[in-house]
């Protein structure tokens, strides 16, 4: 009998695992583009009134390149997410200070919320990740 954690093209722990990690890489991925490629854009979607220079937009860009493409390297080589538990820990921790200490636009304390969500779900998915590692 096969059971939706077995092999043979179902859906197992890992694969879900490793689908969810894809998922969370492409949409930092995304989150890279705006800020890289339309950051007057990115910024006034998120609430933003005044405008800054585009350097920092289009680093914090760059940043979020990077780590889209180290969460998928440590997933493939290592069968982890300690990065992106980590990364989406320090993020939650950061946006949701930011929100109360600077009073910032209604995007930062929803992106802080979504982190959250993403760190935990990396938690449910790294004993899934591991435990194929062989």
């Amino acid at each position: 009998m096969t059971t939706p954690d077995t092999a043979g093209g179902r859906w197992t722990r890992e694969r879900l695992a490793r689908t969810y990690v894809w998922l969370v890489a492409l949409h930092t991925l995304a989150v890279g583009c705006a800020l890289f490629l339309v950051p007057d854009w990115a910024l006034r979607f998120g609430g933003w009134q005044v405008i800054p220079s585009p350097f920092f937009p289009r680093q914090a860009g760059i940043f979020h390149f990077i780590l889209g493409i180290a969460y998928l390297g440590e997933m493939t080589r290592h069968r982890d997410v300690s990065l992106m538990v980590m990364a989406k820990t320090f993020a939650v921790v950061f946006l949701l200070g930011a929100w109360f200490a600077d009073g910032v636009p209604w995007f930062v304390p929803l992106a802080g919320v979504g982190d959250g969500a993403m760190a935990a779900g990396a938690l449910v998915a790294r004993p899934w990740l591991r435990s194929a590692r062989g």
